[in-house]
């Protein structure tokens, strides 16, 4: 049993942690697709920008969808 639980422990220490989507980098991107990689970007840093404000205020993960939905609307009303 000591064995079971040792070997599932270095499994556990061995995987690497999960890690967020890397912002996209236009320049390393081919030119016909730049414009495409500069509204990717944008995109995920209001996504970011939200996801900080979420934590911020300490937003419930039940909640933080909604919250997430919300801001990125108001975001969007506000470059209109």
């Amino acid at each position: 049993m000591k064995q079971v639980i040792f070997i599932a422990a270095i499994a556990l220490l061995a995987t690497a942690p999960a890690r967020s989507q890397a912002l996209v980098d236009p320049s390393k991107v081919a030119p016909e697709y730049r414009e495409a990689a500069e509204k990717r970007r944008a995109e995920q840093v209001r996504q970011r920008e939200c996801a900080q404000k979420a934590d911020l205020a300490k937003v419930l993960p039940r909640d933080r969808t909604d919250f997430l939905n919300h801001c990125l609307d108001a975001m969007a009303a506000k470059q209109q």
